[in-house]
């Protein structure tokens, strides 16, 4: 999968709550939780990306609660990839859980600003900062982590196998 978009930079121990503050962890719908996505952090957030751009972060993106409705309002939001220095461990799970994209790197957060462009390749892990010139390289997931993104998710990839077992029953 190849991706391409402008990048976002925040700081350290961007937190579930500022990311989808817990005013709103009672919404389940993707598209309303998107629209306060990184509220707590950046208010303008929703209003200046594009669907495809990416949140370039440093150490601990994602620290705090384990909600599941951060990274959902993330790529419900239009983000295609998040890539940081380093993940908090729950919030990388419910990434790839629900489909996400991430990349660990922290060469790309030192060597990037904000609004720089970049082309991914999330097979290869390479990072191409198209604005600067410059490339980098995160270690990508292995082909089993890739399917589960690829096909959006933990519960798509479940069915998607049940379905090729002959096993999924459909109400």
């Amino acid at each position: 999968m190849k991706l391409h978009g402008k990048v976002w930079k925040y700081g350290k121990n961007v937190d579930t709550d500022v990311i989808i503050p817990g005013r709103y962890v009672t919404i389940t719908d993707p598209k309303e939780l998107a629209k306060h996505c990184l509220e707590g952090l950046d208010p303008q957030f929703v209003t200046k990306i594009k669907p495809g751009d990416m949140i370039l972060a440093d150490n601990n993106f994602g620290c705090g609660s384990s909600r599941e409705m951060a990274p959902i309002a993330i790529k419900a939001a239009g983000v295609s990839c998040v890539v940081a220095a380093s993940f908090a461990r729950i919030f990388y799970r419910n990434a790839i859980n629900i489909g996400l994209p991430i990349l660990e790197c922290r060469e790309a957060f030192e060597g990037s600003n904000e609004e720089d462009e970049f082309e991914i390749d999330l097979a290869a892990g390479v990072i191409n900062n198209v604005t600067q010139k410059k490339t980098f390289q995160a270690v990508p997931f292995p082909p089993f982590i890739q399917d589960i993104i690829n096909v959006g998710g933990l519960i798509n990839k479940v069915r998607q196998d049940l379905k090729k077992e002959g096993k999924l029953i459909t109400p």
